[in-house]
C-alpha cells in the first residue's frame, strides 16, 4: 500500500450479474494502492450477489460487501449512502456496476485533488461506451461537450446552470472524485430518487456551494445497453416527464437554500415550463418561430 489519502470506492448494484465483475476488475486494475472497495447490494436476487461476496472474501482488508438490513431494494441513493456512511477514506468514488474505469483514474484524480484542496471535487470526460458489445449493428463510442473550459476550477453556481440545461458533459457518479467531508456537508444523495437523476439532484447541492474542478481527460467508460434506466426511459418516451420530479426538488431545494440568483431561477423556470404548462409552451414557440421567420422575411425585403 502506497502512502496518501485513502480512496473509498462505492459499487453499487442490483441483479448486475451480467457486468459487475468487469466493474470490480476496473478498480482492482488501478495503478493507484492505496483504496478500498465497498460493494452495496441494493436486494438482487441474481448471481451478483454470489459475485460481489467472493470478490470481499478474497480480499478482506480492502474489499466489503453490504445490504440494506433484510436485503431489501431500497434505490440508488440509499445505496450510495450506505456505502458512504461506511467509507473511511477522504475521497469517494463511485462507479455503477455497468461502467468501468480506465486504469490511470484515481492516481490521476488525487494527484489533482491534493494540489488542489479548494477544489471540492474533480470530474472529467466519459466515454459514452457503446462498441462493448459485439453485434453487427454496433454504434461508434463518443464523448459529450463539456460546456467549459476544461483543466479549471469551476466556481459556483456556473455547473448548476449546465445540470439543467441537460445538454453537457457535466459530473456523473462513474467519473467524479468526491471529498468525503464536502458529501457529508451537503447531506448525500437524496433517497426520494430511487432510479434516474438521483446523481444530478446530489450534484446540484454540491455544485451550488462549492468550486468544482473539471478536466478534459477520460477516466471512466460509461456502457450503454438496452436495460439502463435512461435506455428504457427514453424507449417510453417518457424522459422529459420523468425529469420534472428532479427539477421540482430543485425548485424547493432554491427555496430551502434561499437561493436569490436570478439568472439561476429564470433558467430553471424555463425548464419546467413545457412540463407545467406543454399548451403554453407549444403556443410560444410556434409563435417565436413566426416572429423569427417574419424578421428574416422584413430584412430580405427589396429595398426601394
Amino acid at each position: 500500500m502506497q502512502t496518501g489519502p485513502l480512496v473509498s470506492c462505492i459499487v453499487i448494484f442490483l441483479d448486475a450479474e451480467r457486468f459487475l465483475q468487469e466493474a470490480i476488475d476496473s478498480i482492482l486494475a488501478q495503478t493507484y494502492g492505496q483504496w478500498e472497495l465497498l460493494l452495496v447490494d441494493d436486494g438482487s436476487s441474481d448471481g451478483s450477489t454470489g459475485i460481489a461476496r467472493r470478490a470481499a472474501d478474497s480480499q478482506p482488508d480492502r474489499i466489503r460487501y453490504l445490504e440494506h438490513p433484510g436485503n431489501v431494494n431500497r434505490g440508488m441513493s440509499a445505496s450510495r449512502n450506505l456505502g458512504a456512511a461506511a467509507a473511511r477514506g477522504e475521497y469517494l468514488a463511485f462507479l455503477d456496476s455497468d461502467d468501468v474505469w480506465v486504469a490511470n483514474k484515481l492516481s490521476e484524480q488525487v494527484q489533482i485533488m491534493e494540489a488542489l484542496p479548494e477544489a471540492a471535487m474533480l470530474y472529467g470526460r466519459s466515454l459514452i461506451w457503446q462498441s462493448w458489445s459485439s453485434t453487427p449493428d454496433d454504434l461508434a463510442d463518443y464523448f459529450c461537450e463539456l460546456g467549459v473550459e476544461p483543466n479549471q476550477l469551476i466556481e459556483p453556481p456556473r455547473l448548476v446552470f449546465l445540470l439543467l440545461e441537460n445538454r453537457f458533459q457535466t459530473p456523473t457518479t462513474c467519473n467524479a472524485l468526491i471529498r468525503r467531508r464536502i458529501y457529508v456537508s451537503v447531506g448525500g444523495f437524496q433517497d426520494e430518487f430511487r432510479g434516474m437523476f438521483e446523481d444530478q439532484a446530489f450534484f446540484t447541492k454540491l455544485c451550488l456551494r462549492h468550486p468544482v474542478y473539471v478536466s478534459d481527460a477520460c477516466w471512466a467508460w460509461y456502457r450503454q445497453h438496452e436495460a439502463s434506466c435512461c435506455a428504457v426511459a427514453e424507449r417510453s418516451g417518457m424522459a422529459q416527464e420523468l425529469r420534472r420530479p428532479l427539477l421540482e426538488w430543485i425548485e424547493r431545494h432554491f427555496k430551502s437554500q434561499r437561493i436569490r440568483n436570478p439568472k439561476l431561477i429564470r433558467a430553471l423556470r424555463r425548464e419546467l415550463m413545457p412540463l407545467r404548462h406543454p399548451r403554453l409552451f407549444r403556443t410560444l414557440r410556434r409563435l417565436g418561430k413566426w416572429i423569427h421567420r417574419a424578421r428574416k422575411t422584413w430584412r430580405a425585403r427589396p429595398r426601394p
